[in-house]
Protein backbone atom coordinates (compact mmCIF):
# COMPACT_ATOMS: atom_id res chain seq x y z
CA UNK A 1 0.00 0.00 0.00
CA UNK A 2 1.40 3.38 -0.98
CA UNK A 3 -0.18 6.53 0.42
CA UNK A 4 1.49 8.59 -2.32
CA UNK A 5 -0.42 6.68 -5.00
CA UNK A 6 -3.74 7.20 -3.22
CA UNK A 7 -2.88 10.86 -2.65
CA UNK A 8 -2.25 11.18 -6.39
CA UNK A 9 -5.58 9.54 -7.25
CA UNK A 10 -7.35 11.99 -4.93
CA UNK A 11 -5.40 14.90 -6.40
CA UNK A 12 -6.47 13.85 -9.91
CA UNK A 13 -10.11 13.79 -8.77
CA UNK A 14 -9.95 17.25 -7.19
CA UNK A 15 -8.07 18.75 -10.17
CA UNK A 16 -10.59 17.20 -12.55
CA UNK A 17 -13.48 18.94 -10.81
CA UNK A 18 -11.68 22.27 -10.52
CA UNK A 19 -10.71 22.21 -14.20
CA UNK A 20 -14.27 21.47 -15.28
CA UNK A 21 -13.15 18.40 -17.28
CA UNK A 22 -15.27 15.86 -15.44
CA UNK A 23 -16.50 14.22 -12.29
CA UNK A 24 -14.77 13.86 -8.91
CA UNK A 25 -12.93 10.61 -9.60
CA UNK A 26 -9.23 9.88 -10.08
CA UNK A 27 -7.24 6.68 -10.45
CA UNK A 28 -3.65 5.44 -10.51
CA UNK A 29 -2.34 2.08 -11.70
CA UNK A 30 1.03 1.21 -10.17
CA UNK A 31 3.51 -1.59 -10.70
CA UNK A 32 6.77 -2.28 -8.89
CA UNK A 33 6.50 0.98 -6.96
CA UNK A 34 5.97 3.16 -10.05
CA UNK A 35 2.94 4.79 -11.60
CA UNK A 36 2.12 3.07 -14.88
CA UNK A 37 -1.00 5.07 -15.75
CA UNK A 38 -3.42 7.65 -14.41
CA UNK A 39 -6.99 8.50 -15.21
CA UNK A 40 -9.60 11.06 -14.27
CA UNK A 41 -13.30 10.90 -15.05
CA UNK A 42 -14.00 12.19 -18.58
CA UNK A 43 -17.63 11.16 -19.05
CA UNK A 44 -19.01 14.62 -19.81
CA UNK A 45 -15.87 15.88 -21.56
CA UNK A 46 -15.93 13.02 -24.07
CA UNK A 47 -19.66 12.16 -24.08
CA UNK A 48 -18.61 8.62 -23.19
CA UNK A 49 -20.44 6.97 -20.28
CA UNK A 50 -17.60 4.45 -19.97
CA UNK A 51 -14.89 7.11 -19.51
CA UNK A 52 -14.59 6.54 -15.77
CA UNK A 53 -11.21 7.15 -14.13
CA UNK A 54 -10.56 3.46 -13.50
CA UNK A 55 -11.45 2.37 -17.04
CA UNK A 56 -9.27 5.08 -18.57
CA UNK A 57 -6.33 4.22 -16.30
CA UNK A 58 -6.69 0.50 -17.05
CA UNK A 59 -6.82 1.14 -20.80
CA UNK A 60 -3.70 3.30 -20.67
CA UNK A 61 -1.82 0.85 -18.42
CA UNK A 62 -2.60 -2.02 -20.79
CA UNK A 63 -1.36 0.03 -23.75
CA UNK A 64 1.86 0.97 -21.95
CA UNK A 65 2.53 -2.57 -20.73
CA UNK A 66 1.50 -4.11 -24.07
CA UNK A 67 -0.79 -6.64 -22.43
CA UNK A 68 -4.49 -7.06 -21.71
CA UNK A 69 -3.80 -8.27 -18.17
CA UNK A 70 -2.40 -6.15 -15.38
CA UNK A 71 -1.08 -8.89 -13.14
CA UNK A 72 1.46 -7.45 -10.73
CA UNK A 73 -0.33 -4.10 -10.69
CA UNK A 74 -2.21 -2.29 -7.96
CA UNK A 75 -5.04 0.15 -8.56
CA UNK A 76 -5.63 3.20 -6.36
CA UNK A 77 -8.90 5.04 -6.88
CA UNK A 78 -10.35 8.03 -5.09
CA UNK A 79 -13.71 6.30 -4.60
CA UNK A 80 -15.07 2.77 -4.31
CA UNK A 81 -15.51 1.58 -7.92
CA UNK A 82 -18.88 1.37 -9.63
CA UNK A 83 -20.05 -2.00 -11.02
CA UNK A 84 -18.55 -1.31 -14.46
CA UNK A 85 -15.18 -0.30 -13.06
CA UNK A 86 -15.11 -3.17 -10.60
CA UNK A 87 -15.74 -5.55 -13.48
CA UNK A 88 -12.92 -3.96 -15.49
CA UNK A 89 -10.60 -4.33 -12.49
CA UNK A 90 -11.41 -8.04 -12.28
CA UNK A 91 -11.08 -8.55 -16.06
CA UNK A 92 -7.69 -6.81 -15.97
CA UNK A 93 -6.63 -9.12 -13.13
CA UNK A 94 -5.34 -6.32 -10.94
CA UNK A 95 -3.53 -7.75 -7.89
CA UNK A 96 -4.89 -5.26 -5.34
CA UNK A 97 -7.50 -2.54 -5.22
CA UNK A 98 -7.32 0.43 -2.87
CA UNK A 99 -10.09 3.02 -2.68
CA UNK A 100 -10.73 6.24 -0.79
CA UNK A 101 -14.35 7.28 -0.31
CA UNK A 102 -17.27 4.88 -0.19
CA UNK A 103 -19.95 4.32 -2.83
CA UNK A 104 -22.38 5.77 -0.28
CA UNK A 105 -20.32 8.98 -0.22
CA UNK A 106 -20.59 9.21 -4.01
CA UNK A 107 -24.33 8.54 -3.86
CA UNK A 108 -24.79 11.49 -1.50
CA UNK A 109 -23.48 13.85 -4.21
CA UNK A 110 -25.42 12.32 -7.10
CA UNK A 111 -23.32 9.33 -8.22
CA UNK A 112 -25.54 6.47 -7.06
CA UNK A 113 -24.66 2.96 -8.30
CA UNK A 114 -27.13 1.10 -6.10
CA UNK A 115 -29.72 0.84 -8.89
CA UNK A 116 -27.22 -0.93 -11.13
CA UNK A 117 -26.27 -3.42 -8.42
CA UNK A 118 -29.98 -4.18 -7.84
CA UNK A 119 -30.66 -4.52 -11.56
CA UNK A 120 -27.83 -7.02 -12.09
CA UNK A 121 -29.42 -9.30 -9.49
CA UNK A 122 -32.85 -9.18 -11.19
CA UNK A 123 -34.03 -11.81 -13.68
CA UNK A 124 -33.92 -10.48 -17.25
CA UNK A 125 -37.70 -10.15 -17.38
CA UNK A 126 -37.77 -7.87 -14.32
CA UNK A 127 -35.10 -5.35 -15.29
CA UNK A 128 -35.97 -1.71 -15.96
CA UNK A 129 -34.33 -1.90 -19.38
CA UNK A 130 -36.18 -4.60 -21.33
CA UNK A 131 -33.69 -7.46 -21.65
CA UNK A 132 -34.75 -10.04 -24.23
CA UNK A 133 -32.77 -13.06 -25.36
CA UNK A 134 -33.01 -13.90 -29.05
CA UNK A 135 -31.27 -16.01 -31.73
CA UNK A 136 -29.31 -18.07 -29.19
CA UNK A 137 -28.58 -20.94 -31.57
CA UNK A 138 -27.22 -18.55 -34.21
CA UNK A 139 -25.20 -16.67 -31.61
CA UNK A 140 -23.58 -19.90 -30.40
CA UNK A 141 -21.74 -20.01 -33.75
CA UNK A 142 -19.26 -17.46 -32.35
CA UNK A 143 -18.45 -19.76 -29.41
CA UNK A 144 -18.04 -22.75 -31.71
CA UNK A 145 -15.64 -20.71 -33.84
CA UNK A 146 -13.72 -19.77 -30.68
CA UNK A 147 -13.47 -23.38 -29.53
CA UNK A 148 -12.19 -24.44 -32.96
CA UNK A 149 -9.65 -21.63 -33.32
CA UNK A 150 -6.17 -23.05 -32.63
CA UNK A 151 -4.65 -19.53 -32.57
CA UNK A 152 -6.92 -18.07 -29.91
CA UNK A 153 -5.39 -16.12 -27.05
CA UNK A 154 -6.95 -17.26 -23.78
CA UNK A 155 -7.92 -14.66 -21.22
Amino acid sequence: MDNAFMARAIQLAVENVRSGRGGPFGCVVAKDGNIVAEGANQVTATNDPTAHAEVLAIRLACQKLHHFELKGCELYTSCEPCPMCLSAIYWARIDKLYFGSLAADAARVGFDDSTIYREIAQPHSQRKIPTIQMMREEALAAFRAWEENPGKILY
